[in-house]
């Protein structure tokens, strides 16, 4: 895989030239340095790397009734996350006893 010196765009080959789709820059071909790229053939698959979650397991525990119709606990666990499209938070619960899940409303 080559990348353009110009504009940084992936290069494709024509023939003996790299060619740039963005801005038409070529730059000639180099067997050696071809050779020495990397390919996936023969490589194995260890799957996505494991990222740390700082949010995983945050959660906290308050005084919350459970909505669930069969349960009468009023202890729940709660998260804050960023609402999709906007700049403030909402706050999931999970019911301690049932396992029931909602948001603030």
């Amino acid at each position: 895989m080559q990348f353009c010196d110009e504009c940084g765009s992936m290069m494709h080959t024509e023939g003996d030239t790299w060619v740039c789709r963005s801005c038409e820059n070529e730059e000639p071909r180099d067997s050696q340095a071809e050779a020495a790229m990397a390919i996936q053939d023969g490589q194995r698959d260890d799957g996505a790397p494991a990222v740390a979650d700082a949010t995983q397991g945050a959660t906290e525990t308050m005084q919350e009734p459970c909505p669930a119709d069969d349960c009468d606990s009023d202890r729940a666990d709660y998260e804050m996350l960023p609402k999709p499209g906007g700049s403030y938070e909402v706050r999931l619960f999970t019911c301690v006893e049932c396992g029931h899940k909602w948001r603030e409303s």
